[in-house]
């Protein structure tokens, strides 16, 4: 058994040996923030009674998460004496990390939330003329109606659905379908139960996402090359292949080298992007009248079903929009905003509308409108440039891949995984080893399968449309219980941008059979995945719950002395946050023995991203030397015991020293069987995703030669 200690290696685990899973949330506290904040800034805040941990100095990254409610002014002050500096505004506008800088938050947002959504210029019009030629042609009306379809689905998906409703919502800080879903089962909102599929199914779809991701943005750079010169056509494909194993195999060494840079770089980027648009503007200035929304409907009455075809490919302006919502944990909605609204919006407009006013007098290269319109001696720096953002986006979608799995987990969604810390003070930059290379091995497959950036990008819609529809609907029915939204106020908010989102879809779909069906499978695939693993653990918990006894029965077997009583103290890892675990039964079985002091300790990951020291610990002395602790974590952070422990208030029941405390945690053999429950088929893979989990003792960073395992058959 390796012990982890104080490396940056870590396991992350789901509710098991020990852990609940999401149960909701208790009160909350902002004074973690205020000192993690403060760290940030150098000024000292004064300690809150009953936590313990020191402050010590935090990056943005990390003291980004804020919490769901602040309380008010008044009540922070008489809680703990702080600076009159640190600011005090409302929950939805509130910086996230106070006095960090804006304009540094802000150029971190641009270089890992905008690279997605930024590299869509090197593709889409050269898909949308080359894939729907029956509707989209380099005319007068056709380019006008292209660049107005463009300007606006920017406009209603972008700026005003994620940038001005959807980030509204967020789970203590961070956004993303995840924490979205888990809003939505803490606040028990009607048919949720329907509404958590739904958003685990769209979480799960977001996998796709990330391998298609790497695959097309680095292809369409790469293919840059042949407009330079022919001679690189055949080494597009080979070159795409070196630069994505390049790619991901830089993954472990985390981005806290290199991070830094991605800003700098999306910033030379998007100036480029924009001043390359500009002279072509000059020279058609009337392509700017595509602002107009006539031009998009026009399009659509001169060519139909076809016009609606055309949607598909237009879409692809928006494939990052939900990155926005998903990394506002890191950085925080107003930053985001800020960018967005500043220099990323205008920067896409104007190359955007730079490439329509090329079209109009060079219809010819609409194969490649995008390196076509650079000067001649602009184009092997501008492939350079255009191949490091397409990296630079590549990572920011998996980087999400690897959080949405820890979150996953977490939840109790997946199985415990193993992850590495590539940063001791971001907690965002993990790595995980089998996510990275399963992304790595199907981005290549899907560049060898496609070949061209236009026939991936067949597959490329279908998983983001429906991701987003579900990020509309859960956003509705969180509000419509949050806030007393009636039914009229819902349908008024549901009804427009959910009509949009199912056109996108709806347009996607019919290329399904063209490569659509690659994000559905995989999304099905981990949906499976992740619904068995819930059910398998909660039909194991019930099994393992009917075979315990309860308390009370345990406590009159200790008090008639029938039990010899050992020194030391043992902790015994229970699901059951009310019955008597069944290790402490086997170990009483086999060893014939109770320890003096017996802590039965149940984890329970909430559905929060962080959780102060004093939501994190609940006692109960239930006598004769028997206590049961209750340990919250949040879905965000590792629960590594020692040091939690540790940090126990002295004055409590009792005090958990490291060097005189057993752990006992329990290992199950499953057997599957016809019985009610699951089906054969899935009892055989929750059977098989329990023995690839990671050990528990690992995931806690137990001390190895401190644990007891205790094995047992169980038939599902």
């Amino acid at each position: 058994m390796k012990r982890i200690g104080s490396s940056v290696d870590r396991v992350v685990g789901g509710p098991t040996d020990g852990t609940n899973g999401a149960n909701g949330a208790n009160g909350a506290t902002n004074h973690r923030a205020v000192m993690q904040a403060a760290a940030l800034t150098g000024q000292t805040v004064a300690p809150e009674v009953g936590v313990h941990p020191p402050v010590k100095t935090r990056s943005f990254n990390e003291a980004a998460h804020k919490l769901e409610d602040w309380p008010t002014r008044q009540q922070e002050e008489e809680r703990a004496p702080r600076p009159s500096k640190l600011p005090f505004t409302s929950d939805e506008n509130r910086d996230v990390v106070a006095h960090a800088g804006r304009a540094i938050v802000a150029l971190g947002a641009l270089g890992v939330v905008f690279g997605d959504i930024g590299t869509s210029p090197l593709y889409t019009e050269q898909v949308i003329f080359t894939s729907n030629r029956a509707a989209a042609q380099a005319t007068v009306a056709g380019v006008y109606g292209i660049v107005s379809l463009i300007f606006w689905a920017l406009m209603i998906v972008v700026t005003i659905k994620y940038a001005g409703i959807i980030m509204r919502a967020h789970n203590r800080g961070d956004g993303g379908i995840m924490a979205l879903t888990a809003l939505v089962q803490r606040r028990r909102v009607p048919r949720a139960a329907l509404l958590i599929v739904l958003g685990i199914f769209g979480a799960s779809l977001f996998f796709g996402d990330g391998m298609i991701t790497p695959a097309i943005s680095v292809l369409s750079a790469v293919e840059g090359l042949k407009v330079a010169t022919p001679l690189f056509t055949p080494y597009v494909v080979p070159l795409t292949i070196v630069v994505l194993i390049g790619l991901f195999a830089i993954q472990k060494y985390g981005t806290a080298k290199v991070g830094a840079a991605f800003g700098p770089v999306m910033l030379i980027w998007f100036t480029s992007i924009a001043l390359l648009g500009v002279p072509h503007i000059i020279r058609e200035p009337h392509v700017l009248s595509a602002i107009l929304p006539t031009h998009a409907v026009r399009f659509f009455l001169d060519n139909r079903v076809t016009g609606f075809l055309a949607l598909g490919s237009v879409f692809l302006v928006v494939t990052g929009g939900e990155a926005l919502y998903a990394d506002m944990g890191h950085f925080g909605a107003r930053p985001i905003r800020i960018v967005w609204f500043n220099f990323v919006f205008p920067a896409l407009l104007l190359n955007y509308f730079g490439q329509g006013a090329y079209l109009l007098h060079s219809p010819h290269g609409a194969d490649e409108p995008f390196f076509r319109m650079a000067p001649q001696w602009a184009l092997y720096p501008l492939v350079g440039l255009a191949t490091a953002a397409a990296v630079i986006a590549s990572q920011a979608v998996i980087s999400g891949a690897f959080s949405l799995t820890r979150q996953a987990v977490q939840l109790g969604y997946l199985p415990r995984i193993r992850i590495r810390h590539t940063s001791a003070r971001e907690i965002g930059q993990i790595y995980i080893t089998s996510i990275n290379w399963i992304l790595m091995l199907a981005a290549i497959g899907l560049v060898l399968a496609f070949e061209k950036s236009s026939n991936l990008a067949a597959a490329y819609g279908v998983a983001v449309t429906a991701t987003m529809a579900v990020t509309t609907m859960l956003y509705a029915a969180y509000r419509r219980e949050k806030k007393g939204w009636n039914y009229g106020r819902v349908a008024l908010f549901v009804v427009p941008l959910l009509t949009i989102d199912l056109a996108f879809f709806g347009a996607n779909v019919v290329k399904v059979l063209d490569g659509g069906w690659f994000p559905l499978a995989v999304g099905l695939l981990i949906f499976t995945l992740m619904s068995t693993w819930r059910l398998g653990r909660k039909i194991l918990a019930d099994k393992l719950a009917a075979e315990s006894i309860s308390v009370d029965a345990f406590l009159a077997e200790l008090a008639s002395a029938k039990i010899p009583r050992v020194k030391g103290t043992a902790v015994f890892m229970s699901r059951n946050p009310d019955g008597v675990p069944t290790t402490l039964l086997h170990n009483i079985k086999h060893n014939k023995v109770v320890h003096q002091r017996v802590v039965l300790m149940t984890i329970e990951t909430e559905d929060r991203s962080h959780l102060s020291d004093d939501e994190r610990f609940q006692w109960l002395d239930l006598g004769h030397g028997v206590f049961r602790l209750m340990l919250h974590f949040g879905f965000m952070e590792d629960p590594n015991l020692p040091a939690v422990l540790e940090r126990i208030d002295p004055s409590g029941p009792i005090k958990l020293s490291s060097m005189a405390t057993s752990y006992f945690l329990g290992r199950e053999t499953l057997i599957p069987t016809r019985r009610r429950g699951m089906a054969i088929w899935r009892e055989h893979v929750f059977a098989w995703m329990m023995r690839n989990s990671s050990s528990a003792s690992v995931f806690f960073s137990l001390p190895p030669n401190q644990v007891i395992e205790l094995g047992a058959q169980v038939e599902l």
